[in-house]
């Protein structure tokens, strides 16, 4: 399946509120190659989905606006898969209901631990430009390459501190 993907990354000032009452699944990524800086190929367990999924960024080079190629797998496929070389990064990702959209807040885990980040698509590139960043966030991301999946993989929170801390980030509580 290709679709394009409309979508905005921030960094969350504070947890929203409710947020644990929210449907929430652990999502595991693995990117490919792993000698590739930014690696864009990526094997991903979401909840009980599989898939692999390539993105690739608009011609216009707004980060916001990619082209995703996407395959569904079975379990056995990811599995066999999963088992080779790749940087890794999991997360939980909450669906939480915000104005007219869904926010997806993934708290990152184990190295990456601390690191929280809101991701909200859009239907169209109108909607997408309307949006007001949402009040529990600190600044948009989106065009930041240093909080891509492909830049996070195999990373610290260690590793990205001193951005983090230039841009005034406090893990949330």
């Amino acid at each position: 399946m290709i679709e394009l993907e409309l979508e905005k990354t921030y960094l969350a000032r504070r947890l929203p509120e409710g947020l644990e009452k929210c449907q929430h699944r652990e999502v595991f990524d693995t990117y490919y190659p792993p000698s590739a800086a930014h690696p864009v190929l990526r094997l991903r367990k979401n909840g009980d989905r599989y898939e692999m999924t390539k993105k690739e960024p608009d011609q216009s080079g707004d980060a916001s606006i990619q082209t995703e190629h996407t395959i569904r797998l079975t379990k056995e496929e990811f599995d066999s898969l999963a088992k080779t070389a790749g940087k890794k990064v999991r997360k939980i990702r909450y669906d939480y209901p915000y104005k007219e959209a869904n926010a997806e807040v993934a708290v990152f885990q184990d190295g990456l631990k601390g690191l929280v980040l809101v991701d909200v698509e859009f239907k169209s590139v109108r909607d997408m430009k309307a949006f007001g960043m949402p009040d529990f966030c600190l600044a948009d991301v989106t065009d930041d390459e240093t909080f891509a999946g492909g830049m996070l993989c195999g990373k610290s929170y260690q590793d990205i501190s001193d951005h983090l801390n230039e841009l005034g980030y406090q893990p949330p509580k």
